[in-house]
Parts: structure tokens; sequence; C-alpha cells
């Protein structure tokens, strides 16, 4: 029996609502599977579930902390693994929902990552080393040390060869030894949310704009008000960096929507690449096919889980 739904898909295919309204139906609660509603104080930019729909359903691990603090991928599986075994004692259905394909491959694949605390100033020292002498040297470090780790990372994602050497320095094991599989004991089912690719465009232009007018360059004013600066890495989410130029005054709101929407357009494209339509564990439904309450009587009905 099926005691883990994921509900997964590209930004703007409303999986947060859709997940809402099944677990409604299904005495379910919600778990975030999105790297930057870990975040507080980024609810608009990051369109994190507001005050009336946490009200109606349970929600787990949204804004859990400020946005200089440091959240791993080990941290992120700590908290979620205990979340999702604490609602299952509860006999209620965990859903777990998001976008960023790292936290949900992590979680149903059973990737056993360790929860080794951020260096500051080791990241810094290999910032630096990028800088001087580029990604490539900085990934050949790598190769030397943990040739295995090296040949799964690319040399272009600096923050990730950065974090390997990062857990290989304070552990002293090879990265990609630590970095084991262990398949986990639910039965899960994914769901995929899609749509036609114009219809996809047109919902991303719309809540984009819906974010503008709800206050987003004022949400970027008041973390700048606090102290958090666009060097940050939960303030390198989607917008966060054009919201502030437009708030500096270097765009105009319509420069600043249109780029906005042209890389969420090129984001949900990667996200296709991380979610493939082909992939055979996960179930695809066409968000605009038929009303949302036939698509979850259908779930319900499959899973038997009413």
């Amino acid at each position: 029996m099926v005691n883990l739904i994921a509900i997964i898909g590209p930004t703007a295919t409303g999986k947060s609502r859709f997940a809402i309204e099944l677990a409604e139906s299904v005495d379910g609660e919600i778990i975030n599977a999105d790297s930057k509603q870990i975040y507080k104080y980024m609810d608009i930019g990051t369109s994190t579930p507001d005050s009336f729909q946490i009200a109606k359903v349970k929600h787990h691990m949204y804004k859990l902390v400020n946005p200089d603090q440091p959240f791993s991928l080990g941290v992120y599986l700590d908290h979620a693994r205990r979340t999702i075994d604490d609602v299952l004692k509860k006999d209620k259905v965990p859903i777990l929902v998001g976008g960023t394909a790292q936290y949900i491959w992590a979680i149903l694949e059973g990737w056993q990552v360790p929860s080794v605390p951020p260096n500051p100033s080791l990241r810094t020292k290999l910032e630096n080393l990028v800088e001087t002498e580029g990604t490539h040297n900085l990934h050949t470090r790598l190769a030397n040390t943990d040739p295995i780790a090296a040949g799964k990372i690319h040399p272009n994602n600096v923050r990730r060869v950065i974090r390997a050497l990062e857990v290989i320095d304070q552990t002293g094991e090879m990265f990609s030894k630590l970095s084991r599989r262990k398949t986990p004991s639910w039965q899960v089912k994914i769901i995929g949310l899609t749509m036609d690719k114009f219809k996809l465009q047109e919902a991303i232009a719309h809540r984009i704009l819906e974010q503008f007018q709800g206050g987003w360059p004022e949400e970027v004013k008041t973390l700048r008000e606090k102290g958090y600066t666009a060097e940050l890495p939960s303030l390198s989410a989607l917008g966060y960096k054009e919201i502030g130029q437009y708030v500096d005054g270097h765009s105009t709101r319509e420069e600043t929507v249109s780029q906005i929407t042209k890389l969420t357009h090129r984001f949900s494209r990667k996200q296709y690449g991380w979610f493939r339509l082909s992939d055979p564990r996960i179930h695809w439904i066409d968000r605009l096919e038929k009303p949302s309450p036939r698509i979850i009587g259908d779930i319900v009905t499959d899973l038997n889980l009413r």
C-alpha cells in the first residue's frame, strides 16, 4: 500500500494548491521539498504557501531558517525523514511537494548524505581559487582526491564541487563513499503535474506579475533592511537579483518582469530534465485536462486511500 505521495513538476503548475486539495481528501500532511521555501522572509518570491493555505492543511518544513543561516542537503534529509515518519505514526498520509529535484530524489532514492556543517573559511578560500585559477583547477583538485565524485559532478557546478571538498576536508573520507543510497521502506507514488508548453508559459507570466503586484520589491527591501545581502546562497533564488536591480532603479517594472519570466521559462525546461516525462516512476497528469476534484478522485481510487 502506498504510504507516501510525492507531487513534482515544473514551476507554476500549481503543485502547492493541488497538494492541499489532495491532502484534504486523504487526511494528509504536506512536507516541503523546495530548497528556497526553507527560508524565512522570502515568501512572495518563492511562492511559499500563505497563512490561509497553511490553516487548511498541516504544513511542515517551511520557513525553518533565516536567509543567512546554512542549510545543507544532509540537514534537509534528516528533517524530512523524521517528519515523514512522524506523519505516518499519526496514521496520516505524508505528501512531499516541491520542484527541487535534488531534495525529491534524495528522499525517494534513499541518498545517504553526511550532515556536515558548512565551513565558511574553507568555502571562501575555494571560491577565491575559482576567481584566480578558474573552475577547472578546482575540479582537478577534487579529481585528485576523489575521482569517483569528480566523475559525477560537472566542473561548472562550482557549489557542488566545493561542497564535496568541504565534506572530504571535515570527515577525512571520500565524498563518493559517504554519498551512498539505501532503499527507503516507504511505498511511494510519484505524481507529476504538467501542462502544454504555451499554457505553462502563460501560467509563469501570470504568476510573476502577481508576485510583483503582491509586494515582491517590498520583500527585497525588507530583506536588505534586515541585513541580508545578495551574496547569500538563499538570495540566489530565481528572480531576487532582478528585483534588486529594479529596486535600485537599474531597470523598469516591465523589463524586470520580462527578464524574470524568461529566466523562469528556462528553469522550467531544466526541471523537465530532472523530472523526465519518460520516467516510468512518475505518473504524469495534465493539470488542465480535467478539474482538480476529478483528478484527485482518480488518484484516491487508484491508491485506495479513502
